[in-house]
């Protein structure tokens, strides 16, 4: 593991420290069924999961999307554990595995910071973060598009990163340009070919979408391109026998998604190998979700910000090379054929391949059964499947020591300094827009109260933002230097067009979320974002905070069980309804619109003023500038000015805002029970 320095302290002004008594109280507890948390101040899982997994002859746990979560939801009891859980977890794990004679594989798919602050408050992001991710043996990465918008995270994954990993770091279509050579090479391997641990031949490639937002030094090839690419069809044709084809993408696994290219990808291997079997791994949509393309060949997405590990198992590869077990004893085992569940009838159907006509060479006398899960990312969950629920024999000295780790790097980030007490929680999309409980009128709010420019105080403002800048939910509870990044990590400065006819400006709003967002940020719709995943678009959340001092006495946990259900993820899939390792009761979700406007100084008898600033994000600028041109204005972006400060962004405003209207109950701020509890 290679060693970090705190390269840039993001600065805090006017913040003040809470205390433990912020969390609960000090003194002896009552637990439902809780775990020993490793974070002080992270919340346990109240609910376990429904049974054990079922162990093939070759297994996955897959990562995806963690961006920067590696401490955990300290909010949310569903996703309390933090990533030195997880590296306790997977030690037990393949322990396991080895007893069991089976192989275990370890798959993360990308996008490792922007959205918390363990890997945002560093420059460049991730200096921390990836650190403290390098613990996990992973044995195949893919890379993201985050690790592409900016030059020196771009360069920092080549030149670090990709180094620790090895060949096991795989980015067969996007590479960067060598600064010892002035050339463009590949950021890690283009494919990786190996044998594990019992024998199965396997050739892996990693594969991002085809990603147009990364800076100028780094470089994507579309996958209709790298696909008859000389290199990529001698490695599907590879000269010695492959036993399965391993696709990793930061790419949404279900090919009928917008912007998905594992159809491509699909089409290409099982029209040169039709024998042998494809598992793909996905990420990107944020979204849990498991498909089938025919009979040998399946994809998992594992949902977003450590809130799911997904778990993919089989058995049925013919291979003349495996020494393991075909159906290890002792354990559940895969019994599925890959076939489609009827959503409507119940009934299995074939999945992508008779649609491409590859279905009769591929699908043949298969042999292949499956399982998958989405499991939840708590020590509860870890505990159970590890070491059947004994939880003071599940931490390794490597666990104990990363999560250490974590509780160092969030106190020298001061990411606990606390700003104010949230009084409720106000979600994405559990809550209609402009309900109460709907995160976009807080903003609403917010914007209103502190985006003024004291010069200009009394012109009256109207202020556009776009909803994609806003990455999570905003819980009950301490509004910490964390949270900051965690409800809206993005750096926008605010800009605005001074004295704007108010009969043009007023119909900006409307203009502009006719037209879908396109640039960064916005390649996800706003279904990625809510719990229940009742369709294939749809997904789950929720968040962390707190202050970490001296670590104090836990006072005595007391278990129970318990079978009421929390709120969380309930998905639907290609296998039918019980992906999910434990239950849960189902959040609302609602749809939102991609933009939203606040008011501010207008007259207060009500009348409508002639002229207003016309105020919006760098981000968004050229979208409101075109509008204006659509209505009529002249205004062109030699117009537009900064409204405020550039250090003045949308990071900023909601930690300016609690220190207005959130001073109730500092330090002490109560914990909520978290997003769909009320």
């Amino acid at each position: 593991m290679r060693i970090c320095t705190l390269y840039a302290l993001l600065p805090l002004a006017t913040v003040t420290f809470a205390c433990e008594s912020c969390y609960g109280p000090q003194n002896n507890v009552i637990h439902t069924r809780n775990v020993r948390r490793m974070q002080p101040d992270a919340q346990g899982a109240t609910v376990g999961p429904r049974a054990p997994l079922e162990w093939g002859q070759i297994n996955f746990l897959h990562t995806t999307d963690t961006h920067g979560w590696l401490e955990g939801h300290l909010k949310e009891q569903n996703y309390g554990a933090d990533w030195g859980d997880y590296v306790s977890f997977t030690r037990h794990m393949r322990h396991k595995a080895g007893n069991l004679g089976v192989d275990l594989l370890l798959v993360d798919t990308g996008d490792l910071h922007d959205g918390a602050g363990l890997s945002d408050a560093t420059t460049p992001n991730g200096a921390i973060s990836n650190v403290i991710f390098e613990n996990v043996d992973y044995d195949i990465l893919a890379i993201g598009n985050h690790e592409l918008y900016e030059t020196d995270i771009a360069y920092e994954t080549f030149s670090q990163f990709s180094k620790v990993y090895g060949e096991k770091y795989i980015t067969s279509n996007v590479q960067i340009i060598d600064p010892a050579t002035g050339k463009f090479e590949y950021i890690g391997s283009k494919y990786r070919y190996f044998t594990t641990d019992h024998g199965l031949r396997i050739m892996a490639f990693g594969v991002l979408f085809d990603f147009r937002g990364n800076s100028n030094v780094s470089r994507v090839q579309k996958t209709a391109d790298l696909v008859k690419e000389t290199w990529f069809l001698d490695a599907v044709n590879y000269k010695d026998p492959i036993d399965l084809f391993v696709v990793a993408g930061h790419n949404a696994v279900r090919p009928t998604v917008s912007g998905s290219t594992f159809g491509t990808l699909y089409n290409t291997i099982r029209g040169l190998r039709p024998e042998i079997p494809i598992q793909t791994f996905g990420g990107h949509t944020h979204i849990r979700d498991f498909v089938v393309y025919d009979e040998k060949s399946t994809g998992l997405e594992s949902g977003r910000y450590c809130e799911t590990l997904g778990w993919v198992s089989m058995s049925g590869i013919n291979s003349t090379t495996f020494r393991g077990n075909m159906k290890p004893r002792g354990v559940p085992n895969p019994t599925r054929k890959a076939t489609k569940v009827s959503r409507s009838t119940g009934t299995a159907s074939a999945g992508l391949a008779s649609a491409t006509g590859l279905s009769k060479r591929a699908t043949a006398l298969s042999s292949m059964v499956y399982s998958r899960r989405y499991l939840d990312w708590n020590r509860l969950t870890f505990a159970y499947h590890a070491v059947g629920s004994q939880d003071n024999t599940f931490d390794f000295n490597s666990g104990k020591r990363v999560t250490a780790d974590v509780t160092k790097a969030r106190k020298e980030l001061n990411l606990t300094a606390l700003y104010g007490c949230a009084p409720a929680t106000y979600c994405q999309s559990c809550k209609p827009f402009g309900a109460e409980g709907n995160l976009f009128g807080l903003v609403q709010t917010a914007l209103s109260t502190v985006v003024v420019n004291t010069s200009r105080a009394d012109t009256p403002r109207l202020i556009l933002i776009n909803t994609g800048s806003l990455r999570f939910d905003l819980v009950k509870g301490p509004f910490t230097f964390d949270d900051s990044f965690i409800v809206s990590p993005f750096k926008d400065a605010f800009e605005f067009i001074p004295n704007v006819p108010y009969a043009s400006a007023s119909r900006i709003l409307n203009l502009i979320n006719r037209t879908p967002e396109t640039k960064k940020r916005n390649n996800l719709s706003p279904r990625d974002f809510h719990f229940s995943t009742s369709s294939p678009h749809d997904s789950c959340v929720d968040p962390p905070l707190t202050s970490y001092g001296a670590l104090h006495p836990r006072g005595i946990i007391t278990r129970r069980q318990t079978t009421t259900l929390t709120p969380g993820y309930v998905t639907t899939d290609d296998f039918g309804t019980d992906g999910d390792d434990t239950p849960h009761s189902k959040i609302p979700y609602y749809r939102q619109p991609s933009y939203i406007q606040a008011n501010a100084s207008f007259p207060l008898d009500k009348s409508l003023p002639a002229t207003v600033d016309l105020v919006f994000l760098d981000y968004i600028a050229s979208n409101v500038v075109a509008a204006l041109k659509s209505v009529g204005e002249s205004y062109t972006m030699a117009d537009v000015g900064y409204y405020l400060p550039q250090s003045f962004t949308t990071n900023s405003y909601l930690p300016e805002y609690a220190r207005v209207a959130w001073q109730a109950g500092v330090p002490n701020c109560p914990v909520g029970e978290g997003v769909g509890s009320g």
